[in-house]
Order: C-alpha cells, then structure tokens, then sequence
C-alpha cells in the first residue's frame, strides 16, 4: 500500500495522485522522513509499487518536511511539483522539537516532470527545482496547494492557515523547467562581466544592484527593491586551502563581496555593506583539488535566499545541514565596495549578472561550458 519505504516512519499521508498518459497513476505524499514518497500504479489504483523516496532525474534523493507536497499532469503533457526543498523531519529523542516536521514552508519550490519510458510504464523525470512562492515572514506556512491553467496561464492557490491567496505564475519559469534536461545556452540577461582565460588578477568592477533604498514617499521607512545577482566561475584549484580568496571587491572596512574556499572543501560567499555581514557556502566536499568545477552564486533579493549550483547541481545541504539553501539580511543594502576585483588566478572564466538567475539558467550556463 501507500505506506514509507522498508524501514521509515510511521506517517504515510495526503497522497496527491496524476494520471500518465498510458493510463497509470502517479502518486506522492508526505513523511517525517525529511523526504518525500512516491509510487505506481498499472492497474487503476489497486495494486502500488513499493514507495520510494522521490529523487530528482540525477538520483538524489528530495528534501521535504511534513507538509503537502501535490503534483499535477499539465495540458501539455508535462507535471509540476510543489515541495519545501529541505529536510525537515520528526525527532523522536528531542521532544521539545516535535513541530520541527511541521515548520519552514516558505519559500515555495516547483519542480518540472516529463514523462519517459520505464520498465513497466511511463515514468516522470523529475527537474532540479526553482523558487516560486515566497512571504517576506519566514514563519508563514504555506500549504495544501492547487493549481489552475487557462489559456496558456498558470495560478498556483495556497493557504496560510488564515488567508487563502491565488497567485498567477510567468509562464517561463514553467518553460524553462520542462527544458531543463536539455537546456545549454549561456544566460545572456543582465550579463555585466564576461571573462575567460587569461582573466588578469586586477579588473574594473561594474557597480551591483542596490537591494533596498529609503521610500521617498515616507521619510523612515525602507523600499525593498528585491533586485539579486549572480555569479558564475569555472576554476581549478591545485590545492584547496581554508580561506583561499578567488574574487574579491571588499574595502579595508569589509564593505562588498568575497567569494573564498572553507575547511569544509566548500566555496563561501561574503556579502557586506559597511553595517551588515551576511555569508553562505555550498555543500561540502564538493570541491575537489585538480579538478576544474562551475559554480554558479545565486543572491535572490526577493525571498532574500542565496543558493549554490556546482557542476550542474543545486545543493541541497545532502547529509549535512537541513537546508542547502541560507537567508541573508533583508536589512542588507548593496555589495559594492572598490572600483576594483581582485581575481585569482585559479578561476578560468567569470560571469557576474546584475540580477538572479533561476536553477535552469545556471544549469544551462554549466552545460554551454561543458559541451
């Protein structure tokens, strides 16, 4: 039946079901595994295979705590998945953390599906994901999603517990996931800096989006302008050491941006704005010596979320860390500090974009450099 895989929890609930287009049922629901589950049917509901823990297309498993995790068979044939994208789950030996299961619903991460030939039936390849839906209050909790298409439109509803929204979604982003396995054009939107081999250790630095400004129409209140970057780098380090500088804007006070490598085999980002100092890395040992790697930073100024795609991949904290993706400071300005970035002589290519780019850009640019 629709239970956890051998071996997991005791909660097997709110199953969300699609039909393929050879008839069989698809069918996923929520745990407190920290991971979602999924399952076939080829006989119209009677009969299920045994439940899997959902990967995406590449094999890893999904992160997902104990919250509705819905997916839906599109017009076009293709699915969209709405899930959490992060590990939270049960702790038996901590009672005092019992809700943690529950909690961090926000943001809201999609994954596109197209379906392909499996041993017994069709079968649905599942997308790396991107951020849909977010609130500025990171308690908010929102859940038990649908999703309605007209004419070419996409809404997604969702609740909070007290107000129930509809939200309509850009089209492209949808686009863009049903692309994503086969997408390896370079992101050509907003790009500031394009640089390859030779790149030489000084270079001007192009002047970054401003995150927030004072509302004019208010003589003390902030404006969100929810504007992000990105940066995008091949390199290769011989030998990694803690605290190896590969781009760096900063001034004597610390004022602008850093990318450095850690103990933890990881590349960090550091944002400051002469007040406010936010950091992030990607997951660890991802970094290997004498191997050239594409790392993509992805400083989202609307949900205020930094997230890291290395080789191709969007991190997702794996064993490590609940979540693979980290909050900054809403209160965070800019990251312009000198005129100048220094770069080290490891990183072959350098791509710096004056807004965010979404997952499938950044696996795109990895697969344009990896032909």
């Amino acid at each position: 039946g629709l239970r956890t895989p051998p071996g997991g929890g005791t909660v097997a609930e709110e199953q969300s079901y699609s039909i393929l287009s050879d008839g069989s049922f698809y069918c996923v629901y929520r745990t407190i595994d920290g991971h979602p589950v999924h399952a076939y049917s080829r006989d119209g509901g009677h009969t299920w295979s045994m439940p899997r823990y959902k990967t995406f297309d590449d094999g890893r498993m999904m992160k997902h705590p104990r919250a509705a995790n819905f997916a839906w068979r599109c017009e076009n044939g293709h699915f969209l998945y709405w899930f959490h994208n992060h590990g939270g789950r049960f702790v038996r030996e901590h009672p005092q953390q019992r809700s943690v299961a529950y909690n961090d619903r926000n943001p809201v991460w999609l994954c596109g599906g197209v379906e392909a030939d499996g041993p017994e039936g069709k079968v649905i390849r599942w997308t790396q994901p991107e951020i849909a839906i977010y609130d500025d209050d990171p308690y908010i909790r929102m859940s038990y999603p649908d999703l309605i298409e007209e004419n070419g439109r996409y809404f997604l509803a969702e609740t909070q517990k007290d107000i129930a929204r509809v939200h309509e979604i850009d089209h492209t982003l949808f686009d863009g996931l049903w692309a994503q396995f086969d997408c390896a054009e370079l992101a050509k939107e907003g790009l500031l800096l394009n640089l390859s081999t030779p790149i030489p250790e000084q270079i001007e630095m192009p002047e970054l989006p401003v995150f927030n400004v004072r509302d004019s129409q208010s003589p003390y209140g902030l404006k969100d302008l929810r504007k992000g970057l990105s940066i995008d780098i091949h390199f290769n380090l011989p030998l990694i050491e803690k605290s190896l500088i590969l781009l760096d804007n900063r001034l004597e006070n610390g004022q602008g941006f850093a990318l450095q490598t850690t103990s933890r085999k990881t590349v960090e980002i550091i944002l400051n704005d002469g007040r406010t100092e936010c950091r992030w890395d990607c997951d660890p040992n991802l970094i290997c010596e004498g191997q050239t790697h594409h790392l993509v930073v992805i400083v989202d100024g609307g949900p205020k979320i930094i997230t890291f795609v290395v080789d191709g991949k969007l991190c997702d904290g794996e064993n490590f860390r609940q979540f693979g993706w980290g909050r900054f400071n809403p209160h965070l300005r800019h990251v312009n500090g000198s005129s100048t970035l220094s770069v080290h002589y490891a990183v072959r290519s350098l791509r710096i974009y004056n807004r965010y780019l979404r997952t499938s850009e950044a696996i795109g640019n990895f697969r344009f450099f990896n032909r």
